[in-house]
């Protein structure tokens, strides 16, 4: 783990001189000066595959910019069986219920290798009640989690089984050149989908046999977008 004091993150010293997301995380906005009273650090820190980076119910400290990787917000129901809410990807800030809540409502686990800034929330609570940049850009990240939500609700929750794998397809390799994308499990990928990992798996299988995607590495997909595009346009 490495810590990154904020004037550090604000002048571009360390890590934070080379991040390719600098321009499009919480902070950019920024002037030096609302960094002048505050000491605290932002810790950089990479999370493994399969690594949980807050659990349900944990007390809400830290709120979170995604670097690069990717990260899925689970729920789990009554009956003990699981849905994935939310797929995170490079720039998303993840944990804003810390701003307002004492507990986390999901958890929060990598899905790939992933590199996190963390953000003290009472740093962010102060920053944001000094500045009103950072206050309109806390605004519009509930916004962009609102319409994150939307569309999983109505893109990959609804439809037949081949055209939720598809557009999640689709949302996967948009960040990419070349409609490449990192998948997931098949268990992984049902519970994003609300489909039996068996459905999933089967679905994957007839897309790869009709030529829509190409899986040269486990889960490394090469997605054909003008076709699947078609499919669920047409």
């Amino acid at each position: 783990m490495k810590h990154v004091a904020l004037s550090e993150a604000w002048t571009g010293v360390a890590d934070c001189k080379n991040c390719t997301i600098r321009n499009a995380v919480l902070f950019a906005g920024l002037k030096e000066t609302d960094f002048d009273a505050l000491h605290r650090p932002i810790d950089q820190i990479v999370y493994p595959a399969g690594a949980q980076i807050y659990g349900t119910g944990d007390e809400a400290k830290t709120l979170f910019t995604v670097r690069s990787g990717l990260v899925k917000l689970t729920q789990y129901l009554p009956d003990g069986t699981q849905r994935i809410v939310r797929l995170l990807h490079q720039t998303d800030l993840f944990g804003l219920e810390a701003l307002i809540e004492d507990a986390y409502p999901h958890t929060a686990t990598a899905l790939h290798d992933t590199e996190l800034c963390r953000l003290p929330v009472d740093v962010v609570r102060d920053l944001s009640r000094a500045s009103s940049g950072l206050y309109h850009e806390l605004m519009a990240r509930w916004h962009r989690a609102l319409s994150s939500a939307d569309r999983w609700i109505t893109e990959f929750s609804t439809g037949s089984s081949r055209d939720r794998v598809v557009r999640l397809l689709l949302w996967l390799s948009e960040p990419e050149d070349g409609g490449r994308c990192a998948l997931f499990s098949r268990e992984d990928l049902g519970a994003v989908l609300g489909l039996t990992t068996e459905t999933a798996s089967r679905t994957m299988a007839e897309l790869k046999r009709h030529g829509f995607i190409s899986e040269p590495k486990p889960n490394q997909i090469v997605c054909d977008t003008v076709r699947l595009r078609r499919l669920v346009d047409g």
